[in-house]
């Protein structure tokens, strides 16, 4: 933590969010700016000189554990990953996370992605006897998804979650890359198109990558998890010949009522 007396370069300008959800504002704190200092460095700063009571969530300050997921300047950002000379002299916003509602401050509650994960359940009933026998591709192919440190920056970078809040139509990147991680493992058994198809709703993702563009781990997300999955559903369910018939036999009417407009936020 940085020490009131210590020598700095210079001082920055942090607007952070206080309140909850249902009233808050953003609150100007200066704090002195040292070599290497991320913006969790910041607020540890102005916790123990200026406002004692700022809740901010945080455990590992190695950006391993995803704790400390917030917005800064309008980007889903780790808080112990963004260092402030990123910045330069530009005012900071430190905003909680928008797609989830407010506790207090700059926490969050994430408990709906925890509850939709209960449905993911591992279907391991391998049909030999150990030792299993794994060829190293299919070892590869999952890897990538254990990486994954659930900080939910993609949930709330998701145009569908974060914009047109879709939570009981679709589960989100983060939950995309759990189902993934079965599906794709070489011993799980399962068969989770239907889930997919229906309550998970990847139908609704439209692949704009946003979600993969945040992931502090790299992770391919739209590419190596949803992209699959969605092909896997478009199989089972998707058949062009009888859809083609379908329009053929029977032309969709044109409709009178124009669409409505759709108005920016």
């Amino acid at each position: 933590m940085i020490e009131a007396s210590a020598g700095h370069d210079r001082e920055q300008v942090l607007y952070v969010y206080r309140g909850d959800s249902d009233h808050g504002q953003e609150v100007a704190y200066r704090v002195p700016v040292v070599p290497g200092m991320v913006v969790l460095d910041a607020l540890h700063f102005i916790q123990a000189h200026q406002a004692p009571d700022l809740a901010v969530r945080w455990n590992c300050k190695a950006a391993h554990c995803g704790s400390c997921s917030a917005e800064i300047n309008g980007q889903p950002r780790l808080l112990c990953k963004t260092r402030l000379d990123e910045y330069g002299a530009d005012d900071l916003h430190v905003q909680p996370l928008h797609t989830f509602p407010v506790i207090r401050d700059l926490v969050t509650d994430v408990s709906w992605n925890y509850e939709r994960a209960q449905d993911l359940v591992p279907a391991f009933h391998p049909d030999e006897s150990p030792p299993f026998h794994l060829q190293q591709w299919e070892v590869d192919r999952v890897e990538e998804f254990h990486r994954c440190i659930e900080c939910f920056l993609c949930q709330d970078a998701c145009h569908v979650l974060r914009e047109h809040g879709l939570f009981g139509q679709y589960w989100g990147p983060q939950l995309m890359v759990r189902v993934a991680e079965l599906e794709m493992h070489p011993m799980d058994t399962g068969n989770r198109t239907a889930l997919l198809h229906g309550a998970a709703g990847v139908g609704l993702c439209n692949v704009t990558h946003c979600c993969s563009d945040v992931c502090p781990e790299g992770i391919e997300i739209t590419h190596n998890a949803i992209i699959p999955l969605k092909e896997r559903v478009a199989d089972q369910y998707y058949d062009p010949v009888g859809e083609w018939l379908h329009k053929l036999i029977r032309p969709k009417a044109k409709s009178a009522v124009p669409a409505p407009a759709i108005q920016d936020r």
